[in-house]
């Protein structure tokens, strides 16, 4: 049996006409095609939401009559990043008009509110004719009390979120018609235009788990296009090895943010491959695997308890994995097994001390798949320079432990061999087993929504080549830097809209944040603590939006955030080049090992790439009193920051600003 992706189906409404049309259907015919759809989409039709399509289609005859003809509706557009619908979208010459309704509610929730919000900014992020466009998210509470609209609107392309109730709608139907300038969309061709989100990692891994779409799970750019060809080449790479009977490992590369979660998220749960997600990364496994149960717990005939027990087997903690096949004889049960952060595999050396095992993690792993009499495959996903601890072996040791293995296949980028960091490199000279395919490095970052010269200018940054990293800056990388961070808490709060999510990240080094009331000690060993600070919203506490908690480098490696404040340390500070520094007892200390500095630099490669949209990076104004927050330091890395590009926060630190509007909303 040959794997192949999910074939992709044409993105459309579930019904879509123009209003005229719309008049002249009888509410029956359209419900019957809505319960059609739906049946195809879930197992059970619900008689629930039968009623609440009839109720709409009551609500809205008589709001829309007195609007144009030629005006569109659509009935449930899908929004596949999210697995969510637009219950209702009215499309004019000049707006996008997004309806989320509320049947039987009397009052407008605040999660519901958000909900709105957030579908009108992905249809702004990441379909092409939105993009630019003004978008109006309407939340209706069908039973609420009527009320008039505040007329407000941001020059910003997304207005904050309109209410009405059943009563209401027409009004404010009508007020929009009458203040919004026209000639601006296309209403034939915004249903058929492209539509590509960018899924966060929690996003793509419950949609793939779920079954939903995996073909549509596709980049916002059209130049991103070896993520589908990287897909495809993983999928064959196994379709190869189950025909002839072979074990091979693939190596997939790329810089942070490309895609590697996401493509070997796809290898496991995206095609019928019986694979395994492994990861040593234990905050990635608690968050993947909580989010999963929580969505699958959706079902009513689910509980909680038995989703999170089912994740277990498709999401596994890597040492759990490795000590439970090393002394068996009989082969694991999975024959393909995603190996996530592979760069971060423990040398022997700490493998003997921490675990009492008796070879490097690389070499132990090759070994439990090779169990296999028939095939096996290894899917290594490899983030370059994010070897962030202690024992962390890098790229090199997984060609010694496949040098003495050589009835292993090996199949990688060609960037596996010229890499000048010998730590990254997998052979110093190309084995007889090893097959070049390109397809296999990522080099394009997708998890930046709005640069793709994110990732390299960081990467230029802490190199210290500072005329490199204005070159990139030129693309308008969305990289801010205050020395208030109260200011930093603000951007941030003003940011994060609908469902964005905002958060606090700062390096376990940074020691001396706990002057200024930032702990760098979050507990990203405690399961509970990681899914609450990733999965939770405000008003609860521990959540990442409550600006209150910042995670560390070991918490929020492999995840991410739309918005990140980055609290930066005394640990890496500039001073005509950065000088990496530890604190002990009282006093800051330089380190001579290479490993020590390599890590604090990679440290602050994994928080400086976090976000999908900006990265505002608080550096504390310092006390001349006290040695170990020395104000000149902090200057310095403030100046060489500004210096490669980065903005100055204070004239980005809200969104553009609301403006009363009487007659014209633009």
């Amino acid at each position: 049996m040959h794997i192949a992706p999910t074939t992709s189906v044409p993105h459309k409404a579930w019904w879509s006409a123009t209003l005229e049309d719309f008049r002249s259907r009888q509410d029956e015919s359209i419900v019957e095609r809505l319960a059609l759809r739906l049946i195809e989409s879930h197992p059970l039709n619900h008689a629930t939401q039968l009623l609440a399509w009839r109720t709409q289609l009551e609500i809205l005859r008589a709001s829309t009559k007195n609007l144009p003809d030629h005006w569109r509706i659509l009935f449930e557009y899908p929004l596949l990043r999210l697995g969510r619908r637009l219950d209702v979208t009215l499309i004019c010459d000049h707006a996008i008009i997004v309806m989320e309704f509320k049947v039987g509610a009397g009052t407008f929730d605040a999660a519901a509110l958000r909900q709105a919000e957030d579908y009108a900014l992905d249809l702004q992020d990441f379909h092409a004719a939105s993009r630019n466009k003004l978008i109006i998210p309407v939340l209706v509470a069908s039973d609420a009390p009527a009320q008039s609209p505040a007329w407000v609107l941001l020059w910003h392309g997304v207005t904050p979120t309109f209410t009405a109730s059943a009563s209401s709608l027409s009004d404010l139907l009508a007020g929009i018609f009458e203040r919004i300038p026209g000639n601006q969309i296309d209403i034939e061709r915004w249903e058929q235009s492209p539509y590509r989100p960018v899924p966060t990692i929690v996003e793509a891994a419950t949609t793939l788990y779920a079954k939903h779409g995996v073909s549509e799970i596709a980049a916002a750019r059209a130049d991103v296009n070896n993520l589908t060809r990287t897909t495809q080449t993983i999928l064959d790479t196994i379709n190869a090895a189950r025909d002839t009977n072979t074990h091979i490992i693939v190596f997939v590369t790329g810089i942070p943010g490309a895609g590697k979660t996401l493509c070997g998220l796809n290898a496991v749960f995206g095609a019928d491959t019986g694979a395994a997600f492994l990861t040593g990364n234990l905050p990635l496994v608690h968050v993947l695997r909580e989010a999963l149960a929580r969505d699958a717990a959706c079902d009513p005939k689910t509980s909680i308890r038995q989703a999170r027990q089912k994740t277990e087997s498709a999401v596994q903690g890597l040492t759990g994995f490795v000590r439970d096949n090393v002394d068996r004889t009989e082969p694991p049960h999975e024959h393909v097994v995603v190996f996530d952060e592979a760069q971060r595999a423990w040398d022997a050396a700490y493998a003997a001390r921490k675990f009492d095992l008796n070879d490097s993690e690389a070499a132990l792993f090759l070994d439990i798949m090779r169990k296999h009499h028939d095939y096996a495959v290894i899917v290594a996903l490899v983030g370059n320079g994010q070897e962030i601890n202690t024992g962390e072996a890098g790229l090199g040791e997984w060609g010694r432990a496949l040098i003495r293995r050589p009835d292993w296949q090996v199949r990688a980028a060609q960037s596996v061999l010229t890499t000048l960091e010998s730590r990254q490199r997998l052979f110093a000279q190309a084995p007889a087993n090893l097959l070049i395919e390109e397809a296999l490095h990522l080099n394009v970052p997708i998890r930046a929504i709005r640069s793709a010269a994110g990732a390299p200018w960081v990467d230029a940054v802490l190199r210290g080549a500072t005329d490199e990293a204005r070159q990139h800056a030129q693309n308008d990388v969305p990289f801010f830097v205050t020395r208030s961070l109260g200011a930093m808490r603000h951007a941030l709060r003003l940011r994060a809209r609908g469902e964005r999510r905002a958060g606090l990240v700062c390096s376990t080094g940074a020691r001396r944040l706990v002057a200024d009331g930032i702990w760098p000690d979050f507990p990203h060993l405690d399961n509970d603590a990681i899914a609450n600070w990733f999965l939770n919203r405000w008003p609860d506490v521990r959540a990442s939006d409550a600006l209150e908690i910042p995670a560390t480098q070991f918490a929020c490696q492999g995840l991410e955030l739309d918005y990140v404040g980055l609290c930066w340390g005394g640990d890496l500070v500039w001073r005509n080049g950065w000088l990496v520094r530890k604190f002990v007892g009282t006093k800051w200390q330089t380190p001579a090992g290479r490993d020590a500095i390599d890590f604090r630099i990679n440290t602050y490669r994994v928080l400086l790439t976090r976000a999908r949209y900006d990265t505002i990076i608080w550096i504390p104004e310092g006390v001349p009193e006290d040695p170990t927050r020395e104000p000149t330091l902090f200057n310095d890395t403030a100046a060489y920051l500004l210096r490669c590009g980065a903005q100055v926060l204070d004239d980005h630190a809200a969104p553009p600003v609301t403006v009363p509007v009487q007659h014209t909303l633009i």
